[in-house]
């Protein structure tokens, strides 16, 4: 097993890279992620280094100490849940391959943290934007109709579906299913996952599809469902997100308030509000966890007290 140098700050350990070679391989794991592990990993290591422990030597006072380190430090409880769950992961795998008989991170509790509720927007708002994508395409003309259209094909889609902003400015033209009412959607760490469309979703889309491909030229034969003079050869999340807060503008609603992100999750709630199950949801949303599906609780928690108040037999009796 590798020695940790005392008072080394940059200690390397083999089995930091065992865990970084696995997510790569079997998770899918994108190169981001992977550094951002990396230096997650490398300062808890640098840590523990000073004490002359590698990570087969770590105990669960170690984490601990780290963390009250962390907290002095001044990183906020959030970012030291963060650094926690790579530890714990690490850990995790640790344990799992044999490399260690125990999981020393099992028994260390998280910091604390108040997890801010999603900003969203009401059934109405979205409404709103809405009709103004298609009011843009019944009084565009020329070059400008095409680009109306595929507004309109990315509001509908993207309230339809829920997908991340990279998700949805990245689908690739054969990401319709043929014969079918669903999408084909890559997600994080590569992971493909089905999702249904509305059927007035599915009818921009396809108005827009074959008005893409009356236009001729590069945009009717780019394999990207939003072709774009970009680097990346379709349409950049930043410039998707302008159009929007514009949309938002004629529309009369806040600009400032109102994002892809918001959008994903009014489609969340606005389906947790009328009766979906988070499990649903979870997979709709592409998240690998539920507990990241977890923070709409509220939304359920309101409509179960709504439910009650509705129709429990004593709720409109006045209690003697």
């Amino acid at each position: 097993m590798p020695e940790a140098t005392r008072g080394d700050t940059n200690v390397h350990d083999p089995n930091v890279d065992l865990y970084l070679e696995m997510l790569s391989a079997e998770r899918g794991a994108a190169e981001n992620t992977l550094q951002a592990y990396r230096r997650d990993l490398e300062d808890f290591l640098a840590f523990t280094g000073k004490k002359g422990k590698a990570s087969a030597a770590v105990t669960a006072a170690d984490i601990a100490s780290y963390l009250k380190q962390l907290g002095e430090r001044g990183l906020a409880p959030s970012s030291r849940a963060r650094k926690l769950s790579a530890v714990r992961q690490f850990f995790r795998f640790l344990y799992a391959e044999g490399i260690r008989t125990d999981d020393p991170a099992a028994s260390v509790e998280s910091p604390k943290t108040a997890r801010p509720l999603p900003k969203t927007l009401a059934t109405e708002d979205v409404d709103e934007l809405l009709d103004e994508a298609e009011k843009r395409v019944q009084s565009a003309r020329g070059g400008k109709r095409i680009k109306a259209l595929r507004l309109q094909c990315l509001m509908e889609i993207l309230y339809a579906t829920g997908l991340r902003v990279s998700e949805l400015v990245s689908l690739q033209r054969g990401a319709l299913v043929p014969g079918d009412r669903v999408l084909l959607v890559r997600g994080k760490g590569g992971r493909e996952r089905m999702v249904p469309l509305t059927a007035k979703a599915l009818q921009v889309l396809r108005h827009y599809i074959d008005e893409l491909a009356k236009g001729g030229g590069a945009d009717a034969r780019s394999p990207w469902l939003f072709p774009s003079r970009a680097d990346q050869g379709h349409l950049t999340r930043q410039r998707f997100t302008q159009e929007l807060k514009e949309l938002a503008r004629e529309a009369g609603l806040r600009a400032s308030a109102i994002s892809p992100h918001v959008l994903r999750h009014a489609f969340a709630s606005h389906l947790l509000e009328r009766g979906a199950d988070l499990k649903s949801v979870q997979q709709l949303l592409g998240h690998a966890d539920i507990s990241t599906t977890q923070i709409y609780t509220h939304v359920l928690e309101e409509r179960l007290r709504t439910l009650v108040n509705q129709h429990h037999p004593l709720a409109r009796q006045s209690r003697r």
